[in-house]
């Protein structure tokens, strides 16, 4: 089938980010899908080693993390995660956002999912985040 309503779509969790909701499918060589982040919880930093993938802001703000770059993103915005990237972001006000990630893998949006080695620390500096933007 070629055509899909998100509304219709089936909602899950996935082990590796508990925090958010997930409607997700995929194809040959692409999985895409929609996730949802409520206000004040946080995406644990990580990296996919054999992923690539994007992030388009429907609603809400989030601090992002992306290798040595960081941001507030909102509606609107695009955001690239090369393979191996370390990412994370704490979320500012309820965020729901389209992602797409290639190669398709498994088909789940949690695959090749790994911690980063310095997420203590990244995670430190998202929390300061939250605050300055919660004050």
């Amino acid at each position: 089938m070629p055509f899909y309503r998100a509304s219709e779509m089936a909602e899950s969790r996935v082990a590796a980010q508990p925090m958010g909701r997930f409607k997700g499918l995929a194809g040959e060589l692409v999985k895409v899908g929609f996730v949802t982040y409520p206000e004040g919880k946080m995406s644990r930093p990580h990296y996919h080693p054999n992923e690539e993938q994007f992030l388009y802001i429907l609603e809400g703000r989030q601090w992002m993390i992306v290798g040595d770059e960081e941001g507030l993103i909102g509606p609107g915005d695009l955001v690239h995660i090369p393979r191996g990237a370390k990412h994370g972001g704490v979320i500012i006000e309820e965020v729901r956002m389209f992602t797409a990630k290639s190669p398709a893998g498994d088909g789940t949006l949690d695959q090749d999912h790994h911690d980063a080695e310095d997420a203590e620390a990244i995670t430190q500096r998202l929390q300061e985040k939250l605050r300055e933007y919660s004050e």
